[in-house]
């Protein structure tokens, strides 16, 4: 017998809404698996831990034995969803969607369940619509209701460019849960008009209305914006271990739980014992330790996660760097001049005053003193840098 309660419980864990709680219900009541549908324009070759959110209540839905529907929008990637943008985005080429497409399924495995999940290509049955479908499709829907899109309202307002292929994309992806004869349909919450437009265009076509599942935007290494790859404050899965764990140890002890939630596998009822003993007094660095080891493995393996933290320990606490070191995020491509770095970090008020420090030994960087001025660190990568004995700051450099 299907345990609703519990089922609704961990499906819930870390949304944000959820479009209708009533409808779902009944549809686990039925006790027949769900078909779950989440869809991913690979408008770019690798998947960050943003991406994961959604990924990983895949995968819990996958836990509690429904079907899991992985759509690739090979067809609507070409159009560009605008959402929660102000300008039209340009359109990828068809290689170039079929490129990101490869890296996607070899990516997604590493959280879902290969034998599990089907992976759908919605150019199969958008492009067999032809002209006539397609103005058929565009007749489901009102320039005013398109219009109701806060990213279209907004820009009309402002006198901005709308060209007419934007509004064909919610209603390609409201055909999608038609054409996947969806039961659920998860998102992020920027993502919003689109996922009802889904359930309106099943209504349309006799169909069970999908619920809508909406997860929060996981927000980045700065504290403040959302995790992406063009503003330098992601964690790419693909990264290696080193590199990915030192990121994890450099959020704030804040931001640590609320990835907590949304990227750990740990029962909430484990989490919350970890939050109680770190308010009590344990170290927050023994939960962000915990937390990166768990996201290495599922992405390196357990070997690469525990040589991440040996790596990790020998460089920074062995070291004797103070717990409350200064965190610091900076976006760059190719390497950075120390001098500039220290700077840009604030251990010193000037590039002559850093320039000083190196000539008189003041400077380390991961425990290594430096001699030459023109030294720089290689790239991407987290380091701990030290001015005279007092100063630290552990630099983040992510690729822009």
């Amino acid at each position: 017998m299907i345990d609703v309660e519990s089922s609704l419980s961990l499906i819930k864990r870390g949304a944000e809404e959820l479009l209708v709680e009533a409808e779902l219900v009944e549809k686990l009541k039925s006790g027949r698996p769900l078909r779950i549908k989440a869809g991913f324009d690979p408008t770019a070759p690798d998947l960050h831990l943003g991406h994961t959110v959604l990924l990983n209540k895949l995968r819990h839905f996958q836990d509690l034995g429904h079907q899991i529907l992985f759509l690739i929008g090979d067809f609507t990637g070409m159009i560009g969803d605008p959402s929660g943008k102000n300008a039209t985005r340009p359109p990828l080429t068809r290689e170039q969607i079929l490129e990101n497409a490869r890296t996607y399924e070899e990516q997604v495995f590493k959280i879902l369940d290969r034998d599990k999940t089907e992976i759908c290509f919605n150019s199969t049955w958008i492009e067999a619509l032809g002209a006539a479908g397609m103005m058929r499709l565009a007749a489901t829907h009102t320039v005013a209701r398109m219009l109701e899109r806060d990213d279209f309202s907004k820009r009309y307002a402002a006198g901005q460019p709308i060209a007419i292929h934007e509004f064909l994309y919610p209603l390609c992806q409201g055909y999608d849960s038609v054409a996947m004869r969806a039961d659920v349909e998860l998102g992020g919450t920027d993502q919003k008009f689109n996922l009802l437009v889904g359930r309106e265009m099943q209504k349309h076509f006799g169909q069970a209305p999908q619920c809508v599942l909406m997860m929060p935007l996981l927000v980045g290494l700065d504290g403040v914006n959302k995790m992406s790859k063009s503003l330098g404050n992601y964690v790419g899965i693909n990264e290696a271990p080193r590199e990915i764990f030192g990121k994890l140890m450099s959020v704030s002890d804040d931001l640590m739980w609320r990835y907590y939630e949304l990227l750990s596998f740990r029962a909430l009822s484990d989490i919350d014992i970890l939050r109680r003993e770190v308010a009590g007094g344990r170290n927050p660095r023994d939960a962000k330790v915990a937390l990166a080891q768990e996201i290495v493995a599922r992405f390196h393996g357990e070997a690469a996660a525990q040589d991440a933290l040996t790596d990790f320990e020998a460089r920074f606490r062995h070291g004797a760097v103070p717990d409350d070191i200064e965190e610091v995020l900076i976006v760059a491509d190719g390497p950075l001049v120390i001098a500039q770095v220290l700077k840009q970090a604030g251990l010193c008020a000037s590039t002559s005053e850093a320039l000083r420090m190196i000539d008189q030994g003041g400077v380390r960087v991961d425990g290594e003193k430096l001699a030459d001025r023109a030294a720089s660190l290689p790239g991407a990568g987290v380091y701990v840098v030290q001015v005279g004995k007092r100063r630290f700051a552990r630099v983040t450099v992510a690729s822009s």
